[in-house]
């Protein structure tokens, strides 16, 4: 009998595939289609929407959310949980509003953009050059635009990668000074979103040293191209904005939890999403699928029957809408950069991701063949190029030479909400989020149960 059972086990291996007996893919596997169905990510998200909400970074509740990240990593087993504090220059919001004057009265949909200064509190007024396009307005000339109020029309492309919100980023970064320097006296900019609604975007901007700096805003789309419609008939437009913004030195708090390796705690696989968000909306699709997806990956990663070898770190930044992490959270970690063995930030909302991007030249390591054979199922393709961006958050430490990888998430609807009121919960797909999950979970186990190095190899010596 034992000879018989002994024949069939033999001959079930002999028919079996090969990744079967390969406990590196089995493992992977398993961790895989646990996330498929583990409700962790989506707990943690619906739990920072509705317990903490809209979390403006320096604000009070940054301070609540800040908090509520200790305690979240805390009670799901991560070690060596800390706070990173860093100085911010803390903007807020105060009372807002836009109204076209002429040719009738009518009130326009608007949200100061972040980082704008205020206008005086009887706003400013003024007569409007409308530009259907961005490039008309650079081609303006030096003193064209003098007391004006600009209005720029040009809408942003939908796209699977989010690539159309990159190229139409400077509409809002940098359509105030550019305004300014040719003599307008305030700046509107149609929302980047590539939703119609009534609903406008917020964002940063910034401003440059050689212009005046001339409040800002977002028009809703709607509203953006309604007045676009009013000026094509020939009728001169005019409105009155007000913004009632500030400033203030403040702190800004990044939170950081590990799960150390049984035999390499010095190697950490370094992933994150952002802890800020916007104030309009709950940050649930910017940032809190982000951080979710981070937590719940490492949680489920680090749960494995064989535990990880290296150090899964998982970072919550406390003030990427802003631009203020990146420095201090490299400042803070340059001297860890070459035990980084790789990072990753996720901020894209939670629909599925369906391209893995990883350093050149590594995909077609073993090991990393195997992840690629686990990650197909979830319909994911690992692409022939490298990583070029991988979050606001993370760009300081990449630069000193930590491998980038970059699980691209399917972007098509995100900006119809992100940086809007209408960033909230309901926009989160569960089984997409887990799918999010999935991927990473599957990446950070397949990393830390191996020895690999994703950094460049030198290339061999020529004969």
């Amino acid at each position: 009998m034992r000879g018989l059972a002994g024949l069939a086990a033999a001959a079930a291996l002999i028919g079996a595939p090969a990744w079967a007996t390969d406990p590196l893919r089995s493992g992977a596997d398993a961790v895989r289609d646990q996330a498929l169905t583990d409700g962790t990510a989506y707990s943690i998200v619906q739990s920072i929407s509705t317990e903490v909400g809209p979390r403006l970074a320096g604000s009070e509740a940054a301070a609540r959310a800040r908090d509520w990240a200790v305690a979240k990593l805390t009670d799901l087993g991560f070690s060596r949980v800390h706070v990173e504090p860093f100085p911010i220059t803390a903007w807020s919001r105060g009372p807002e509003s836009a109204s076209l004057t002429a040719p009738f009265p009518a009130h326009l949909a608007i949200i100061g953009l972040g980082g704008s200064v205020p206008t005086p509190p009887e706003g400013v007024e003024g007569d409007v050059a409308l530009f259907t396009t961005y490039a008309d307005l650079l081609a303006a000339a030096p003193g064209s635009l003098t007391g004006k109020i600009v209005v720029v029309t040009e809408g942003m492309t939908r796209t699977q990668d989010g690539s159309g919100y990159g190229m139409a980023n400077p509409l809002r970064r940098s359509g105030a000074s550019e305004a300014a320097k040719r003599g307008a006296i305030a700046y509107l900019v149609r929302s980047l979103a590539t939703g119609v609604s009534r609903e406008p975007h917020t964002g940063a901007m910034n401003y440059s040293s050689a212009a005046p700096r001339i409040p800002a805003a977002a028009l809703s789309v709607i509203d953006a191209a309604w007045l676009e419609r009013l000026a094509g008939l020939g009728k001169p437009l005019r409105i009155n904005l007000k913004l009632a913004s500030s400033t203030a030195p403040a702190t800004g708090w990044t939170v950081v939890g590990d799960i150390p390796g049984t035999e390499h705690p010095e190697q950490v696989i370094l992933i994150g999403g952002h802890l800020d968000s916007w104030d309009p909306g709950t940050g649930s699709i910017d940032d809190g699928a982000g951080i979710a997806i981070a937590v719940g990956a490492a949680h489920l990663a680090g749960a494995a029957p064989h535990r990880p070898k290296r150090t899964l770190r998982v970072a919550l930044f406390g003030a990427e809408e802003m631009n203020f992490t990146d420095a201090a959270f490299t400042a803070a970690h340059a001297a860890e950069a070459k035990d980084i063995v790789a990072i990753g930030e996720i901020d894209e909302g939670a629909d599925n991701v369906w391209n893995a991007q990883f350093p050149a030249g590594t995909a077609s390591l073993p090991e990393m063949r195997t992840l690629a054979a686990s990650l197909a199922p979830l319909k994911i393709y690992v692409s022939p190029q490298p990583p070029r961006f991988g979050g606001s958050d993370i760009g300081g430490l990449v630069a000193a030479g930590a491998p980038l990888v970059d699980f691209q998430q399917d972007a098509s609807r995100y900006f119809d909400w992100h940086h809007s009121s209408e960033d909230t919960l309901d926009k989160i797909d569960p089984a997409q989020l887990n799918q999010n999950v999935a991927a990473w979970a599957t990446f950070l186990y397949v990393l830390s149960q191996t020895d690999i190095s994703l950094r460049p190899h030198p290339a061999p010596a020529k004969p």
